[in-house]
C-alpha cells in the first residue's frame, strides 16, 4: 500500500528531503479527491491547507467584473496547488477549481507551521522550495502578460 510518506519521495517539490523530514511532512496530510467543477478553496476564505495534486488539474481562477471568473493558472498533477498558508493573514487570493476528477493530498497549514517552528531547519527547506514554485509561478504570469500587452510594433 502506497502511503503519504512515499508518495512525497516522488514530488518534485519535496526531493531532497531527509527521510525524517517527509515524515513529519506526511504527518500533516490526508488523502482527498474533488468532482469536476468542484473548488478547493475561494478568494478570501482561510488559507488553512495546501495540496499535491496525484491527478488531475486544477484551475486558479480570479474574479473579474463584467466577465466573470478568469482562469490565471493551470496546474497539473504532480504540482502542489496552494502557498497562503505560509503567510499571515493566511486567506487565499484566488479560486481553485477541479478540472476534472482531482486525487490530491491535503496538508494541514496549522500542523506544518508548527512543525516547521518547532523544527527551523524543516521550516527553511519547505520556504525555500515553495518559494521557488512562487518565483516560477510569478515568472510564468509574467511571459504570459507579455503575450497579452506585448510590443505590437513592426
Amino acid at each position: 500500500m502506497e502511503t503519504i510518506e512515499t508518495i512525497l519521495r516522488d514530488v518534485p517539490l519535496f526531493q531532497g528531503l531527509t527521510p525524517e523530514q517527509l515524515e513529519l511532512i506526511a504527518g500533516c496530510g490526508s488523502n482527498v479527491h474533488f468532482s469536476e467543477g468542484e473548488l478547493l478553496f475561494r478568494d478570501g476564505e482561510e488559507a488553512d491547507t495546501f495540496y499535491v495534486l496525484r491527478h488531475g488539474g486544477v484551475a486558479l481562477e480570479t474574479f473579474v467584473p463584467a466577465r466573470g471568473a478568469v482562469t490565471i493558472e493551470t496546474i497539473d498533477a504532480g504540482e502542489v496547488v496552494g502557498w497562503s498558508w505560509l503567510f499571515a493573514p493566511y486567506r487565499w487570493h484566488f479560486d481553485a477549481r477541479a478540472l476534472s476528477l482531482v486525487r490530491a493530498t491535503s496538508f494541514d497549514g496549522a500542523c506544518l507551521r508548527g512543525k516547521c517552528e518547532a523544527d527551523p531547519v524543516l521550516g527553511y527547506a519547505l520556504m525555500t522550495r515553495f518559494a521557488q514554485v512562487m518565483i516560477e509561478r510569478l515568472q510564468s504570469t509574467r511571459l504570459r502578460l507579455l503575450d497579452v500587452y506585448g510590443y505590437a510594433g513592426n
